[in-house]
């Protein structure tokens, strides 16, 4: 499955701590990131990630357009309601089009975990079907 991998500022640190926590299951996946997310995520991890632009230079833009084109199957996006920065990734379009494609989202790391248990068990084999 292919894994789009964002945060915001405030949360990077999570999101890097979440990703060693499952490393063994997302190694076993295809994932992509936003500039900044990506780099801390490889560099605590070792995991290969494709990296796409910083959010202010439109990573967040650059994995719409994959999601637009159903070429991911899940997004982790653990963002910070309390305290967006102008800079930061645009997550009303990034979850609009998640509904729109029926792309399983996770916005807080209660949801990410439930999403990665779903995928390890293979709750999440239907993305295959309807890539298909």
């Amino acid at each position: 499955m292919n894994i789009a991998l964002i945060a915001h500022d405030s949360k990077k640190e999570l999101m890097v701590q979440f990703c060693i926590a499952y490393c063994g299951i997302l190694s076993r996946h295809t994932l992509c990131a936003t500039g900044v997310t990506g780099k801390l995520v490889a560099e605590a991890t070792g995991l290969e990630i494709q990296r796409f632009l910083g959010g202010a230079q439109g990573g967040d833009q650059q994995i719409a357009a994959r999601i637009a084109f159903n070429e991911v199957d899940m997004l982790i996006f653990l963002r910070d309601p309390q305290n967006p920065k102008p800079h930061e990734p645009n997550d009303i379009n990034l979850l609009r089009l998640c509904d729109m494609h029926n792309i399983p989202v996770a916005t807080n790391i209660a949801t990410g975990e439930v999403l990665i248990h779903g995928l390890e068990r293979g709750d999440l084999d239907w993305r295959n079907i309807v890539k298909s």
